[in-house]
């Protein structure tokens, strides 16, 4: 009897680590990994992925610090992958279990926030603007003035999504002060302008995609992938880049310290730098990648497309977010807190 249940219990010991053998967690922005890349994983590798979402940075963050979550791989942005790392909340890469880390781009390599890709993969970038609707409205969409000093064709029908940094940085640019900024007038002024913008927006929302394409907004502060993608179903909607500065972030992904499916997560990670396979995320997301020789299998309409091809009269105006201190932390945290009541 002891012996049938002793074979029993490794009966199901291994019939558990069966279970987990084979499948990954990623964590990532909502509505920004395509099914036909996890379908393809799949079929090289036998590994499932399933996909939880996020809506914001501070959310991801907020998560992985609680523990318990049973994420493998996190997708946050430039500014916070330092934060990542100082937290010890993710892993430095074996990069000798990434054979493809050499197909990433230079000029993706050698970055401030993760010197020589020791820490994270890149996923895709991109910039965060205004998408406009310009059947409703056909003035200047290329400032931020379209949020913060709503015209009145757009107000109570414009979004504002629900990334802190994006936001509060916005508006201290468009105030005159640098991101990250501590100066207590600069931020007083953002604070101001922000508050004082709120009544004339009709949501915080993560979801502007579909809800541009449908008419559902007329406007929403949005991510120019997301507004590539809006456009190509409603070609009304344009996207515009505030002269007054606007935000340019990358996206990268990052072994949790906890992962369980390790080896899966390195293979994945492996896998997405693949140029045709980096090139699957662009194509559904509708955003730049970092991988070298990825353009070759990037659709035609995104070579030119003015979402993902900066206009050059726009580009000095793009601001790549550092990560702000401690201090420019807590100031904007204490804005965005004041924003959300």
């Amino acid at each position: 009897m002891k012996r049938t249940l002793t074979a029993l219990a490794f009966l199901a010991a291994t019939t558990s680590l069966a279970q987990a053998e084979g499948v990954l967690n990623l964590y990532n922005w909502g509505n920004y990994t395509g099914p036909d890349l996890l379908a393809k994983f799949e079929a090289e590798t036998g590994i499932k992925v399933t996909v939880t979402d996020y809506d914001s940075n501070d959310t991801a963050l907020a998560k992985i610090e609680a523990g318990g979550h049973g994420f493998d791989l996190v997708v946050p942005s430039a500014n916070y992958v330092p934060i990542f790392i100082e937290k010890s909340l993710t892993v430095e890469l074996d990069l000798s279990k990434l054979p493809n880390h050499g197909n990433i781009a230079p000029e993706w390599m050698d970055v401030d926030w993760d010197a020589g890709r020791k820490h994270s993969i890149p996923w895709q970038w991109g910039s965060t603007g205004v998408a406009v609707n310009t059947s409703v409205y056909d003035g200047d969409i290329n400032t931020s003035a379209i949020f913060l000093e709503v015209p009145d064709a757009l107000k109570g029908k414009i979004n504002v999504v629900p990334e802190m940094n994006d936001i509060v940085n916005l508006a201290i640019m468009y105030v005159g002060g640098e991101p990250c900024s501590e100066d207590t007038e600069v931020l007083k002024k953002a604070r101001d302008v922000l508050l004082a913008a709120k009544p004339d927006w009709i949501s915080m929302d993560y979801g502007a995609t579909e809800k541009l394409s449908n008419n559902d907004w007329a406007a929403s502060v949005n991510w120019n992938g997301s507004s590539m993608r809006a456009r190509v179903n409603n070609g009304s909607v344009a996207y515009g880049y505030p002269k007054e500065g606007y935000p340019v972030f990358m996206d990268s992904a990052m072994l949790l310290r906890d992962a369980r499916n390790v080896e899966e997560a390195y293979k994945f990670l492996d896998f997405i730098m693949v140029p045709e396979n980096a090139a699957m995320i662009s194509a559904f997301a509708r955003y730049a990648n970092g991988i070298a020789g990825s353009e070759a299998f990037m659709p035609e309409d995104m070579k030119d497309a003015p979402e993902v091809v900066t206009p050059e009269e726009h580009k000095a105006a793009g601001v790549f977010l550092p990560t702000c201190s401690p201090v420019a932390q807590q100031y904007m945290t204490a804005i965005w807190t004041e924003l959300m009541k």
